[in-house]
């Protein structure tokens, strides 16, 4: 084997050793050689030994009986550090912690990450009902007021780039037409904010701004409500304090 196929195969080890945590990340749980195999597509032999070396090191755990995997521990450490060391969520902590002050609902800020957006930080409800909620959440862009709010920073036709023309449906409500969605975008610039109407959770609505200390945008600020406690009061009261929160967010973070 020359250099260059030994870098070669350090190379191809690197990008399975990824998406093989990325599968366990996307599926909880533990699974079966069986099922990852057939999942990733790797010659069986080469993924257990991949597999045994994660979990050697960590980052893959498995049952008593040694024949079934999934995430591991490191997993979380690395998780926890981005979010200790990101300075957004750092400069953003105080604006988060009043706006659930003044809202008294849940709160989350988000950033996009391909076609989704992944929680970076929430807030949690002063109120029984509640939406669950966990940092680390990813959840399709399109069906979020806060992938919307983001999405809504880019021309039509980065989205169009980024999203295939039909949208998987998290519940019956939501938008799964890519144009339609486009449309829907439109109508974010000129309002300044967006709107998940139970297109994520039935039973739930969400309000969402986009941070400008970038553009395009890559993070969010949303405020969760369920609808059985939502009037038009409490609606544009909501609006009205993502619109302050939005206002400080951008000065805590001109200068990221």
């Amino acid at each position: 084997m020359t250099a260059g196929d030994a870098g070669g195969a350090q190379v191809k080890s690197a990008v399975r050793t990824v998406e093989l945590l990325e599968y366990f990340a996307g599926r909880p749980g533990l699974h079966s050689l069986a099922a990852v195999q057939e999942a990733v597509g790797y010659p069986k032999s080469s993924l257990y030994m991949l597999l045994r070396t994660l979990v050697e090191l960590g980052w893959v755990e498995t049952d008593a009986t040694g024949t079934r995997y999934g995430i591991g521990v490191r997993a979380l450490l690395v998780g926890t550090s981005y979010i200790d060391g990101d300075e957004v969520v750092a400069a953003a902590r105080p604006a988060l912690d009043r706006l659930a002050e003044d809202t008294t609902e849940t709160i989350h800020l988000a950033r996009l990450d391909g076609t989704s957006v992944v929680y970076l930080a929430t807030r949690p409800s002063q109120h029984y009902l509640r939406p669950f909620t966990r940092v680390g959440r990813r959840l399709p862009a399109h069906s979020t007021s806060l992938g919307k709010a983001i999405l809504a920073t880019y021309p039509d036709e980065q989205v169009r780039a980024l999203l295939p023309p039909e949208l998987p449906a998290l519940t019956e409500h939501t938008v799964t037409d890519r144009e339609r969605l486009i449309e829907e975008l439109r109508r974010v610039r000129e309002q300044g904010f967006a709107v998940d109407r139970e297109e994520n959770t039935v039973g739930l609505r969400c309000f969402g701004v986009a941070l400008p200390y970038r553009t395009p945008a890559r993070d969010a600020v949303s405020c969760s409500v369920p609808v059985a406690r939502l009037t038009p009061a409490r609606e544009q009261a909501i609006r009205d304090a993502l619109f302050e929160a939005r206002d400080r967010l951008a000065l805590a973070t001109r200068r990221l």
